[in-house]
């Protein structure tokens, strides 16, 4: 840690700074890194630091993949208090980019299990962040500030305990409103289940997933394997009850990345077979992604063949629950991708947080959709139309993929008279760039 605050301070004012990280979960592809930026290495800010198993916490650095910090924490019986869903994402990039995950309804967000963080500031100091304490305007600040505000290099979070297997029921439903009943039936944060998501197959076919810690599978009951040749989301509607391993269960989207390896063919069973399993996971995908994105392949073969171009639609949005059924009636007749995600949230406690306002005591739904529609109108009519909606709807929008808001309506949504107090304070020189700056690519570099 002392190096890289070290290796930072020691970049002249006026370059430009990014985290050189090997992964990144960001839809923001725009062009490669520009060559007047420096990388910092953060090879040596990947671990565990410690597990106290009796206070329930753990010392993490910034850079430790989810995917490292279970290994740890599972062996001693205990996970994070939200686990989101694919293996890279890291605890820092989690905390400052928000993360969610079926234990959402009950737990909220990563950022609010953080104790204390370690944050490397935009002026080359590194303080400790914490409720109440010197620094609690960035504590309180930092969730969905995207690196502007600064880098946690070492967090401390709360952990729950777990047990070996995950018992899992798929209810279905015949439309959105029966869906949303459900959601709110079994979201109570003090009732005896687990987790809870839930997958869009279309208007008619709908399932929530409620997930339940267990020491050991029903009688006669089957251990089920969604790294192989099955397919987790397929199983939603052929296995009314399952079994996972707490592990298989907490990186089951991993290996499909939802369903969005179809893209690849990797669902046909032929290429399934010969696609190799250390390749079946997100970052794979994302990386091939990428590399389209930034090449125009797709659309490419797509004029080629007289076909018209697609734009890319990734988005998660929260929707309070009472209007999710407006939200999802509305998303499949404008856009119609399919499937989409469901997974209810609610803020652990009373606090607000700066940069992304939810209410307190109020439930809202996060709907996660991924994949391309063709172009209709202008570029990127149908991400304009889904930041429309969602306001409308009185929801929020995560900042990880595009960007379509003005300036002025930017700030107005994610609080910019909080946030520009708290970077004045830590960035008074402006080394780093803005929120807005950052994730509208109006200039600015994606961490």
């Amino acid at each position: 840690m002392a190096d890289l605050v070290r290796r930072y301070r020691e970049v002249p004012r006026g370059i430009r700074v990014r985290l050189g990280k090997r992964t990144s979960n960001l839809f923001r592809f725009g062009d490669a890194p520009s060559t007047d930026v420096v990388l910092l290495d953060t090879s040596a800010l990947t671990g565990v630091v410690s597990v106290d198993p009796v206070a329930r916490t753990a010392d993490v650095q910034g850079m430790c993949t989810y995917e490292t910090l279970v290994d740890a924490t599972l062996a001693h019986g205990l996970m994070p208090l939200v686990v989101p869903q694919l293996k890279t994402i890291t605890l820092g990039g989690a905390v400052t980019g928000l993360g969610i995950e079926s234990t959402s309804f009950r737990h909220g967000l990563p950022h609010e299990s953080v104790l204390e963080m370690d944050v490397l500031t935009p002026s080359g100091e590194l303080v400790t962040a914490a409720p109440g304490g010197e620094h609690a305007d960035l504590y309180d600040a930092f969730a969905n500030s995207y690196g502007t505000l600064g880098y946690a290099l070492r967090l401390r979070i709360e952990l729950q305990p777990v047990a070996p297997y995950v018992k899992l029921t798929h209810h279905r439903y015949g439309d959105s409103a029966a869906t949303t009943a459900g959601i709110v039936a079994l979201a109570d944060p003090e009732g005896p289940i687990d987790f809870l998501d839930g997958t869009v197959f279309d208007a008619g076919e709908q399932y929530l997933t409620v997930g339940e810690f267990v020491d050991e599978p029903m009688p006669g009951a089957q251990v089920s394997d969604y790294t192989g040749r099955h397919i987790y989301y397929r199983s939603l509607q052929r296995r009314p009850v399952d079994h996972l391993t707490t592990h298989d269960y907490l990186w089951r989207w991993d290996t499909d990345w939802f369903w969005c390896s179809r893209a690849f063919g990797v669902q046909n069973p032929l290429v399934r077979r010969v696609w190799p399993g250390r390749y079946r996971r997100s970052d794979v995908y994302r990386r091939l992604v990428a590399l389209d994105q930034r090449h125009g392949a797709s659309n490419a073969v797509r004029r080629a063949l007289g076909r018209p171009e697609e734009e890319m639609v990734v988005q998660d949005v929260e929707i309070p629950v009472e209007r999710l059924p407006e939200f999802l009636e509305a998303f499949d007749r404008e856009v119609g991708i399919s499937p989409v995600w469901l997974c209810p949230l609610r803020l652990r406690g009373q606090k607000v947080w700066q940069l992304y306002p939810m209410e307190p005591d109020r439930l809202y739904v996060n709907v996660g959709f991924w994949s391309s529609v063709a172009i209709a109108g202008k570029p990127d009519a149908h991400n304009r139309f889904v930041e429309e909606l969602v306001g409308s709807l009185d929801g929020h929008k995560s900042l990880y993929s595009t960007v379509h808001y003005d300036q002025h309506e930017f700030w107005e949504r994610y609080n910019g008279a909080a946030y520009r107090a708290v970077k004045q304070r830590y960035d008074p020189d402006g080394r780093l760039p803005d929120l807005y700056t950052k994730v509208s690519g109006a200039g600015g570099t994606s961490r």
